[in-house]
């Protein structure tokens, strides 16, 4: 009878980088550890494991950012694939959600605004960037009452292209309402309402402000649906994984297990290479905190090693809005409470697309 046998650690997709092995100059040495029946011999990459009763550990060096790795044992065979974060530091971005009503500001009184900046809202995030660095992504809607992406003017495109280094527009939605609208979505359905917003985008703002990276509104999808954003060069997805405190699947966490998520949650980055895609770990709801706790709530999410690497900083659109019923007049300082965290913490502002999640490519 052939022996059972299971990688164990790291787990199929994880993202690994100086904090689980030891990092060189060109590689990443790694220990492997798994399960094989009977205490039989096993190899991992071709070298022999240790084995103790039913468990086997393994030194394996990584070289590559893509890496495979197989153990076998009495013609029995594991296989996981890994992903080598050579060269990690701590680095964040900044994503805002639900946006919509600056684009219908701007779109509907286009002569008030000689530059995208006379907003108020565009003037308050190029003056995070100025301050801080930071760069910041925004997720849009199509439409909202009074108003579609059809509106947008192009008289800004060159502002949006010259400020693409630090500013970022993706899909979202089609629309606000109704909550959770790619529960169940076909694979058509969400392949037309990405199409539909980023053609638009490319229309007034340029190939230049779109990324590979994006954030489904409700952060929730099928996997057959989530193939259209695949196809279309989505590469990264943001969700919130957190499942402590509560039963039932995580409603956040686009297609993924309960058990997915949480693994998610306890890392910067995982990868499905079922569907090729890789999930974010949010890390922080601004407007979900209170100013004075923000700091303190980020010191908890970031208190692993392999959570402190990434930072994900989100807050949303309409709390921003005066004129709404969701409004808080804290948001800007919100933000910039978070914004002094990752500072004084030594975050490098980055875009998750910029070579491999914010590590410069190698």
């Amino acid at each position: 009878m052939g022996a059972e046998l299971k990688i164990i650690q790291p787990a199929d997709g994880d993202v690994l980088n100086h904090h689980d092995g030891v990092e060189t100059a060109d590689a990443l040495r790694i220990t492997v550890r798994g399960k094989v029946q009977g205490g039989s011999a096993v190899t991992v990459n071709g070298a022999p494991a240790s084995v103790s009763g039913d468990t086997f550990l393994c030194d394996v060096t990584l070289l590559r950012r893509r890496n495979v790795v197989i153990a076998e044992s009495r013609g029995e065979r594991d296989e996981i694939l890994v992903w080598c974060d050579r060269g990690s530091v701590k680095r964040y971005r900044f994503s805002v959600d639900d946006n919509i009503e600056f684009l219908k500001d701007l779109g509907l009184n286009p002569g008030a605004y000689a530059s995208l900046f006379d907003h108020w809202y565009l003037a308050f995030w190029r003056e995070m960037h100025r301050q801080y660095g930071t760069k910041i992504h925004i997720n849009i809607y199509y439409q909202t009452e009074g108003f579609d992406l059809t509106q947008m003017p192009d008289k800004w495109k060159e502002e949006w292209q010259e400020n693409a280094t630090w500013l970022h527009l993706s899909f979202h939605a089609l629309q606000d309402r109704p909550e959770r609208p790619y529960r169940n979505a076909t694979y058509m359905q969400l392949a037309h309402d990405y199409d539909l917003v980023c053609g638009h985008i490319r229309r007034f703002a340029g190939n230049e402000v779109l990324t590979k990276t994006t954030t489904i509104h409700w952060a929730e999808c099928q996997k057959e649906a989530s193939a259209a954003l695949r196809d279309r060069g989505i590469e990264q997805l943001i969700g919130l994984f957190w499942v402590q405190g509560y039963e039932g699947p995580c409603t956040t966490g686009y297609y993924l297990s309960r058990e997915q998520c949480e693994h998610c949650d306890s890392r910067g980055a995982w990868f499905d290479r079922e569907t090729g895609i890789m999930f974010i770990r949010c890390t922080s709801v601004v407007n979900a905190i209170e100013v004075e706790k923000i700091a303190s709530h980020l010191d908890e999410r970031t208190s692993m090693p392999q959570t402190a690497e990434m930072v994900e900083l989100l807050i949303h659109e309409q709390y921003f809005r005066k004129e709404l019923s969701c409004y808080q007049p804290t948001a800007m300082e919100k933000v910039r409470a978070a914004l002094d965290w990752v500072s004084e913490k030594g975050y490098k502002p980055v875009f998750w697309s910029d070579g491999f999640l914010g590590t410069p490519a190698s």
